[in-house]
This record gives structure tokens, C-alpha cells and sequence, in this order.
């Protein structure tokens, strides 16, 4: 079993980072740089930031924000949130992201991920798919973009092969009837693309306790569990989760990492 990575995940909007339910209600969970210095210390492997809005809005990531959180870390900075071309990925990654992550753009244009692999090398691009519950897909899951608002009528598994074929390295699948609920990842979902692909899988949406990361694991077969609502609030410590882990078999680093590692 591989060792397995936590990424808590910096959702941006307005400068600050929200949290929300369903991607909806969101509420303030603090300063994007205190909370990446905080979460370095506590021990994560990775970080994620996603600018939430940015599509909604029709704009590009705020290279602000990224180059301001990049100077606090020395983990690697996954970065996502309105890139639509391969040079919105070049200004992203020297703002100092270390990979970055695509949704919307991707579903629209899938052969950027063929482009931006070529450019920038497979393990810079992670592909965010968000699932839906739809039982005309043949999965049961439809691909949603542009923030949660839009669903494309796209089967997510299917997806997923597509973008692991097109030279993805990393697939990122959220369940939107998970997310933020707390209840625990939607291990169906998550599980099936996990399946489908042979790329690393990081497990998203509705963590609440320390069972429900085991089971990402354990159940559905994901590498690195990403998560954000009980580490902004302070419902769990990101060391506390190691130890629990490590306690029940699982292989976590207790050591930081580096910006410059590879999945």
C-alpha cells in the first residue's frame, strides 16, 4: 500500500478561505497564508488551494493569493480555479504552485490536457472532476463544472479514463451530495474512479471524523485525502489523524514534505 498523503484544501473566495455545504452557505474559515502556515506545521504532506469563484466569475486564478501562500510552505501547492489555457498554467506554477488542478476548462477542451501534460509534465496536472448522483449515467454519476452550477450530461468514470488517456496525473473526484456534510466521503464515487484509472486518486468531499479518511483508504482505494472543513475549524488535527492511521496500518509520513516531491 502506498504511503498516503493529507492535503487539507484552501477553498478562496474574496481573499479569504470558506467552507461551505454542497458547495453552497459558505462561511469565512480564515487568512488563506495563516492557515497554510498552520497547516505545514501540523504535518501535511500537501496543500490544495481553489479559487472558487473564479470561473463563476469568468476570471483567472489570482496569481496574488498563490504567490502570497507559496512563501509561507515548502510542501507541494496544488493550484485550481479558473486555468483555461497553457499559459494561465505557466503563470500559475511560477507563482509557485507546484501542480495544478483543472475542471471546467478540461471538460471543455480536453485536448489541454494532452497540451499541458506535454508542456509541463503529467505530474503537474491534476484533473478535479466534481460527480453528481444521475442514474441515466451508466456510472450513476454526472460531471458537473463551473462551481458546482452545471451539469454536462458527462459520465464521470467515463471522464475520468479520458482524462488519465489524455495525460492526467492525478484525478481529484468530488461528491457534490457529500460535500461538506461531514459524513464521510462518498466512497461509491470515489471508489469507482479509483477503479477505472491507474493514476493516484485523491479522496474529497464530506470528511467528519477519523474513520471516514481510513475508509478512503481502505474502502475506496485513494492515496492522498483531501479535506477542509474539520481542519479549518479544528475538529481534527492533522497529527491526530497520522497517528490514528498509523495506528490502524496505514503507511503516513510523519515527516513534512517537499515542494519538489512527486505523488
Amino acid at each position: 500500500m502506498a504511503t498516503v498523503k493529507i492535503m487539507p484544501c484552501l477553498d478562496m473566495k474574496n481573499g479569504r478561505v470558506v467552507k461551505g455545504v454542497n458547495f453552497v452557505n459558505l462561511k469565512d474559515a480564515g487568512d488563506p497564508v495563516k492557515n497554510a502556515s498552520f497547516y505545514q506545521e501540523e504535518g501535511a504532506d500537501e496543500l490544495a488551494m481553489l479559487d472558487i469563484a473564479a470561473t463563476v466569475e469568468n476570471r483567472k486564478t489570482r496569481l496574488e493569493w498563490v504567490k502570497n501562500v507559496a512563501a509561507v510552505i515548502n510542501i507541494p501547492l496544488t493550484v485550481g480555479g479558473g486555468i483555461v489555457s497553457l499559459e494561465d498554467i505557466e503563470f500559475v506554477l511560477k507563482a509557485g504552485a507546484t501542480k495544478v488542478s483543472m475542471n471546467s476548462a478540461a471538460v471543455k477542451k480536453p485536448d489541454l490536457i494532452k497540451e499541458a501534460a506535454k508542456e509541463f509534465g503529467t505530474e503537474k496536472i491534476t484533473i478535479a472532476i466534481d460527480g453528481k448522483r444521475n442514474p441515466k449515467m451508466p456510472s450513476g454519476f454526472d460531471v458537473v463544472i463551473a462551481g458546482g452550477t452545471k451539469a454536462v450530461g458527462k459520465d464521470a468514470v467515463e471522464w475520468a479514463r479520458q482524462c488519465e488517456d489524455l495525460g492526467a496525473g492525478v484525478i481529484l473526484p468530488t461528491s457534490m451530495d457529500g460535500d461538506g456534510t461531514l459524513k464521510g466521503y462518498d466512497i461509491e464515487f470515489t471508489k469507482m474512479i479509483a477503479d477505472a484509472v491507474n493514476v493516484p486518486i485523491v479522496a474529497s468531499g464530506g470528511a467528519g471524523k477519523p474513520e471516514h479518511f481510513y475508509d478512503a483508504v481502505v474502502k475506496a482505494g485513494a492515496e492522498i485525502l483531501l479535506a477542509a472543513s474539520v481542519f479549518h475549524f479544528r475538529t481534527i488535527s492533522i497529527g491526530q489523524l497520522k497517528q490514528y492511521l498509523k495506528e490502524k496500518g496505514i503507511s503516513v509520513n510523519s515527516a513534512r514534505g517537499s515542494r519538489t516531491s512527486i505523488f
